[in-house]
């Protein structure tokens, strides 16, 4: 079984995991890639999965997680919606990766410019788009700050970063409200969640060090 190649992943602990992904997004700003084995990985991979963390993302298209943290094959159990909601289905699979394949940290990302969030602000609906957005009205209604208010619309630059923000916080909530898989495994710091914020415009993943349970 592939393992990271700087610990060993059974005995790593969330932070160390956290520490794992901060040090791959910083290769990644500095366009500087660690050297990999794509092909042993497939065969060293083909049997068993042993994430390390599991990163609950959006769908966009210019944030693939496993390159903006350069992990290779095996290391992230990627779980992709537009928006980064925590549908049953998402928090299922993010209980999956922890309790039965050992990831140590869940991650929920949103990134800057949004479309989901847009659409959210926009009351947009079309086809599924509106059991996305029933998804993140919630940040929306709680948001109270926004310098502006009379402008909630995608059109405010301000208010989307705002509530992209609080959309992933309200994720975080959401999922350790609803899995009592995830919420007992922190408590029993077997592992930690954490919020983070893709800059789309530098590359950059900005952790909500307040948002770090574990």
């Amino acid at each position: 079984m592939y393992k990271h190649p700087l610990i060993d992943r059974d005995k790593m602990t969330p932070k160390e995991a956290l520490d794992i992904l901060v040090e791959g997004n910083q290769r990644f700003l500095n366009n500087y890639q660690s050297d990999k084995d794509f092909q042993s990985l497939v065969q060293i991979t083909k049997d068993k999965q042993h994430p390390f963390a599991s990163i609950l993302s959006c769908s966009d298209s210019r944030a693939p997680t496993e390159l903006l943290f350069d992990q290779a094959l095996g290391d992230i159990f990627s779980v992709r919606l537009a928006g980064n909601i925590a549908s049953d289905k998402a928090i299922g699979s993010l209980e999956f990766s922890t309790k039965y394949l050992g990831a140590k940290l869940i991650v929920v990302m949103g990134h800057t410019g949004c479309g989901a969030v847009k659409a959210a602000c926009d009351d947009f609906r079309d086809g599924h788009i509106g059991e996305i957005i029933n998804f993140i009205k919630p940040s929306i209604r709680h948001e109270t700050t926004v310098v502006n208010k009379a402008d909630r619309s995608s059109k405010n630059a301000d208010f989307v970063e705002k509530i992209n923000e609080l959309n992933v916080r309200h994720q975080i909530d959401t999922i350790i409200r609803q899995s009592d898989i995830v919420d007992e495994m922190l408590k029993e710091k077997q592992i930690a969640i954490v919020g983070g914020i893709y800059d789309l415009a530098t590359g950059k993943v900005n952790f909500l060090e307040d948002t770090y349970i574990g």
